[in-house]
């Protein structure tokens, strides 16, 4: 288990964690073989305490997640201008997408991954699974500026029971996504993150409390 020092910003309701890139490249996730040729932009600690088998939990509700409902208005403003400005520019155009200008990141995998559970399907978000894992998921996106992987895993917190981890991988379109990417940096890590975060803890406790 990595014990590098966390880099920690404080949220109203949740402890916003971003942990060195060593706390999911030092593990042995099957997404390395996979995505090997994609940058780790981002890791956080997820505020999801739970014990082992808490992890399907978890992805079903990251699969049902939605950015019109984030407790933050300027988050919800900023989604939605971004989902405006790709309609405009035609940059979520599906020929820009998974199975069109990337192929799927499941061609890709390992005969027993292919074999295995891709994870559930999304209801709102324009992500697709790739593979899902006993404590590790992959789900995929892409558009004209880049093709994403967010990765979740289920990882010890070091006093006997288990949280979230979130992992942020992305391959840039070129010199004008590799632009993008630098260009939003700021707004993702103040703005989008910090509601993000604590949008995730509100509805793992309530998702705790249904029967």
């Amino acid at each position: 288990m990595c014990h590098a020092p966390l880099a920690r910003r404080r949220t109203e309701g949740d402890t916003l964690v971003k942990l060195p890139d060593t706390s999911h490249t030092s593990r042995p996730w099957r997404i390395h073989e996979i995505a090997h040729d994609f940058r780790l932009y981002d890791v956080w600690a997820l505020p999801t305490p739970g014990g082992p088998d808490d992890f399907p939990r978890l992805v079903r509700n990251m699969s049902v997640g939605d950015t019109s409902d984030n407790p933050s208005r300027v988050a919800r403003a900023l989604f939605a201008i971004r989902w405006k400005l790709g309609k405009l520019l035609g940059w979520d155009n599906p020929r820009s997408g998974v199975g069109s200008r990337v192929p799927t990141l499941r061609d890709r995998l390992p005969q027993d991954l292919r074999d295995g559970p891709a994870g559930p399907d999304f209801d709102l978000l324009p992500f697709t699974s790739v593979y899902m894992t006993e404590h590790e998921w992959a789900a995929e996106m892409a558009n004209r500026t880049m093709h994403g992987v967010m990765h979740l895993s289920w990882v010890p917190d070091g006093s006997g029971g288990y949280r979230g981890q979130m992992a942020v991988l992305v391959k840039p379109n070129g010199l004008f996504g590799k632009a993008y990417m630098a260009a939003i940096a700021p707004f993702r890590h103040l703005l989008v993150y910090p509601p993000l975060m604590r949008g995730i803890g509100r509805e793992w406790r309530e998702s705790a409390s249904q029967p």
